[in-house]
């Protein structure tokens, strides 16, 4: 967080040439959402997911209920089909923090975020297949591998002053090639 305001505010006041600290945009929160529709039935996988949310947050998520019935999936409106968290404030720096320099970097094959998961409101999302790279979640309690979806949320409606404040607090995007250039 103080890297934040020491660090990364005056950098980006300088070069997007804006006169104001409280133009300088910010992550406002980071929501972190796992799916449990395959499982949902099983009160045990149920609350194993609800408990590895936790500890890769830091904060017990809550259930998320369907909006409507599709027979299709045998989903009734209503029935518990995923779990989210939202991150503010210390918690989400840290996070965010951990995310960039640790989870990501054990990612198989990984070189970098593509910068093509923006919105047009400079807010971030990107999914993860295995919830195992988290260093809290325990490899040998583990029965099932879960996905997890991570949204970060940023005050920017511009989306290259959000990519640039999301490079400055660590995470890594990937090369961009220019016309007849090795990567």
């Amino acid at each position: 967080m103080s890297k934040y305001r020491d660090k990364i505010v005056p950098l980006i006041l300088r070069e997007f040439k804006l006169g104001n600290v409280y133009e300088a945009p910010k992550v406002e929160k980071v929501v972190v959402n796992m799916g449990i529709g395959s499982f949902r039935g099983n009160k045990e996988e149920v609350e194993m997911a609800r408990q590895e949310v936790a500890m890769i947050t830091g904060q017990m998520p809550s259930f998320r209920r369907a909006r409507v019935s599709v027979a299709g999936f045998g989903v009734r409106r209503g029935e518990n089909v995923g779990l989210s968290t939202t991150l503010r404030g210390r918690r989400m720096y840290n996070f965010l923090d951990k995310l960039f320099k640790v989870v990501l970097p054990r990612i198989r094959d990984f070189r970098g975020l593509s910068r093509k998961s923006f919105d047009k409101g400079g807010n971030y999302t990107l999914g993860i297949s295995e919830h195992t790279v988290f260093p809290e979640v325990d490899l040998g309690k583990v029965t099932k591998v879960r996905g997890l979806e991570i949204s970060i949320v940023t005050n920017a409606k511009i989306k290259k002053r959000a990519q640039r404040l999301l490079e400055e607090l660590g995470m890594r995007f990937k090369k961009v090639k220019r016309h007849g250039e090795k990567v």
